[in-house]
């Protein structure tokens, strides 16, 4: 399998000039995939929120809360109470919130994606990239009762080719959550595969570092979730409209969203949250 997905990877980045990266990126999933197919997925098993013939009760339950503090920084609390903080902003953006984890994950070495120290708890620090951001770090791990991965992304791909970032994903067992985060270019074929199966987006639609609205589009119409966030948007209402115009949207007075397996729409719908601090989108 590893030979095909290398030779896959090879003829991939030959054909967009990128092949310096083809290394690394190759040894990344080959790394990842080892982990992630042999473990019980929620991730990758379609049916997995059918099986074992689950009762009502338990279909209706919550399966995470999504609480949004601006930027791509989010705190994931799983139905069991683990803890999962992503990206953490330095002060001086929002009102630093008074959050407590698990787990960090930091996609990207930056003062606005990176900044640990804020978070409370004694949490594990997963970082995405190594050497300063020079490199890309595989994680594929479980705390408590969330497997947790990170995919290889470009950053900044509007200005220079080859700049490292990670997306990371959170298998809940019955929920799929990826976020996304820096990434500014369509997914390939590798990347589409690595994700799996995504109930939830965390997606970034800011430009220039990241996607635009019209190119998040793009990567949405690629994962297929149920549920879009977006992120990175610098609380723009224009961005907002953009990435929204078309779908079904529901613009919540809140920072929290809750999300039930049984519950996820058909097709991919949008949810926007609105940090502490925020401007009125309406």
């Amino acid at each position: 399998m590893f030979v095909i997905v290398f030779k896959s990877v090879m003829k991939y980045f030959r054909q967009t000039g990128t092949l310096r990266l083809v290394l690394g990126s190759a040894v990344f999933f080959s790394s990842l995939f080892t982990f992630t197919f042999s473990v019980h997925s929620a991730c990758r098993d379609p049916d997995v929120a059918h099986r074992s013939f689950m009762s009502l009760a338990y279909a209706a339950d919550v399966d995470a809360t999504i609480q949004y503090f601006g930027h791509n920084f989010f705190l994931i609390t799983t139905s069991k109470g683990t803890r999962i903080v992503t990206d953490p902003l330095g002060p001086g953006w929002y009102p630093n919130p008074n959050v407590a984890g698990d787990v960090v994950t930091v996609g990207k070495e930056q003062y606005n994606h990176n900044a640990v120290q804020i978070v409370l708890g004694k949490p594990i620090i997963l970082r995405g990239l190594k050497n300063y951001g020079a490199g890309w770090n595989p994680i594929s791990t479980s705390i408590k009762d969330t497997f947790i991965y990170n995919v290889p992304i470009h950053q900044n791909a509007e200005f220079i080719q080859g700049i490292h970032g990670s997306a990371f994903v959170f298998d809940l067992a019955t929920l799929c959550i990826a976020h996304l985060g820096d990434l500014s270019q369509k997914l390939n074929e590798q990347q589409i595969k690595a994700f799996g199966k995504v109930d939830v987006a965390l997606t970034p639609i800011g430009g220039r570092r990241t996607m635009d609205p019209d190119l998040a589009r793009e990567v949405l119409a690629q994962l297929k979730p149920k549920i879009a966030i977006p992120m990175h948007h610098r609380d723009s209402p224009y961005l907002v409209q953009r990435f929204s115009a078309g779908m079904k949207t529901q613009m919540l007075q809140s920072d929290t969203l809750t999300v039930s397996k049984s519950a996820l729409p058909l097709s991919t719908e949008i949810r926007v949250l609105q940090p502490r601090g925020v401007m009125n989108y309406r």
